[in-house]
């Protein structure tokens, strides 16, 4: 197949585009700045159509990163990287007489929002808050491509675990020295999934025809936010008995990113993709771990 990427830097799609490749597909770069490879195309301010030429399918995984703490400012570069750069990309490829046919988003589980011990399949509705009306935007933001015929799935990330990057990098060093923690009561749900399973369910839903729409990329077995550090910690072989309270939590990371994304639950299952045949190498969090940190330190 013949694959174009958005966001190929970044962690997922370093890794996705090494999977694509090792399968035999062809993959463009696309990039937001003059082209210096011949793998690599312009798609934003403005669309190089031509360099998508025999591009079957788009992979969009731009998004400005929605850690820190949010100022106004921040904000506004995570609503118009997401909703403002997924509606461009749409919109030309719509207009493209002879392009791609299939649009891969990366959306998040931040779509539903927090939501208790509700269980969240692909047909739960959004939440509320500052980060669930920005997923429900970008979605909606692809809805000219889907009217131009294009088929168009919104990837709904669970917390993507990897030693090399991202929220397991993070608590690493800290978890090592003894200082893992769980935040607020710990009861709230993780839903999350390991890098490895992340790129194979794109190349899976890439040659899946009959998914379209929300496809929840997650484990099958979420946790709660006390497990997952309880795991961690276990296979460290390291203690955990530290615990931030809400009001520390909320003082360390902002209100907002703490009540919308550290404190939030969310309990989401992957129904669409194992209904369609995909089945996990990491099914649950303490095999994921133990695979991921023996590949990491065995480089």
């Amino acid at each position: 197949m013949h694959v174009a990427v958005t966001g190929s830097t970044g962690l997922i799609g370093h890794a996705l585009i090494h999977h694509l490749r090792d399968a035999g597909d062809r993959v463009v770069r696309l990039v937001q700045r003059r082209p210096s490879a011949p793998d690599e195309v312009l798609w934003y301010p403005e669309l190089d159509t031509e360099g998508l030429a025999g591009v079957q399918a788009v992979v969009h995984l731009v998004g400005e990163p929605v850690h820190g703490r949010w100022t106004e400012h921040h904000k506004e570069s995570i609503r118009e990287s997401r909703v403002g750069g997924t509606g461009a990309l749409a919109s030309a490829l719509a207009a493209m007489e002879d392009g791609p046919r299939t649009l891969l988003c990366a959306s998040s589980v931040g779509y539903y929002g927090d939501r208790g011990e509700e269980v969240l399949t692909e047909a739960s509705g959004p939440g509320e808050g500052f980060l669930a009306s920005v997923h429900r935007e970008a979605e909606e933001a692809a809805a000219v491509a889907d009217r131009a015929g294009l088929r168009v799935v919104h990837l709904r990330l669970g917390i993507v675990q990897s030693a090399e990057g991202g929220a397991l990098a993070y608590l690493l060093p800290r978890f090592r020295r003894g200082l893992g923690i769980r935040a607020g009561a710990g009861g709230q749900w993780v839903s999350w999934v390991s890098l490895p399973d992340v790129v194979r369910a794109v190349s899976h839903v890439l040659v899946t025809p009959t998914l379209a729409g929300p496809v929840n990329v997650v484990a099958p077995h979420p946790v709660a936010n006390r497990e997952y550090a309880d795991i961690l910690a276990a296979v460290l072989g390291r203690p955990r008995f530290l615990a931030l309270t809400r009001g520390l939590t909320r003082r360390m990371f902002g209100v907002e990113v703490a009540e919308q994304i550290v404190l939030a639950s969310t309990r989401a299952v992957p129904e669409r993709l194992l209904a369609s045949g995909f089945t996990f190498r990491h099914a649950t969090l303490e095999a994921a771990f133990r695979d991921l940190l023996d590949t990491y330190y065995l480089r």
